[in-house]
C-alpha cells in the first residue's frame, strides 16, 4: 500500500472505533510509538507491546462522549492527523484531549508514530 493509501485505511477504521484492528492491521512488527514527556504513557517498541499501551490506554476510558479523527496531511513515507476525543477516564473525570499524531510509512506499513499534545 501506498503511504496515502495506509493513512486512508487508519484513519477510516479510527472513525469507526477500530482503533486496536488498525494497529493490528497497518503496524510493522517493529513499529516505534513516541510520546511526549508529560504523557503518562511511555515510548513503546514492537507491536505486541505498543498494541497492549493502546489496550490499557482504552481500558481507562469510563465513557466516550464524542471523538474525531482529520483527514490525513500525507508528505512523500509520513503523515498526520488531528485527532479529538473527549472522554469520562476512570478516577479523572471527563476531559478532551486534542493532539496531533504523526506517522512514518515503510513497505506498506506504520513504522513510526508520535504522539504531540
Amino acid at each position: 500500500m501506498t503511504t496515502q493509501q495506509v493513512a486512508d485505511r487508519l484513519v477510516a477504521l479510527c472513525r469507526q472505533g477500530e482503533i486496536l484492528k488498525a494497529m493490528e492491521e497497518l503496524y510493522a512488527d517493529e513499529i516505534v510509538s513516541i510520546e511526549p514527556e508529560h504523557s503518562p504513557s511511555k515510548t513503546a517498541k514492537g507491536k505486541k507491546v505498543v498494541s497492549e499501551k493502546g489496550k490499557q490506554f482504552a481500558s481507562l476510558i469510563e465513557t466516550r462522549h464524542d471523538g474525531s479523527f482529520s483527514d490525513p496531511l500525507v508528505a512523500g513515507r509520513y503523515f498526520s492527523t488531528a485527532m479529538m476525543l473527549d472522554a469520562t477516564f476512570k478516577g479523572k473525570g471527563r476531559m478532551k484531549l486534542e493532539e496531533i499524531c504523526l506517522y512514518e510509512v515503510k513497505n506498506g506499513r506504520i513504522v513510526w508514530e508520535q504522539f504531540y499534545f
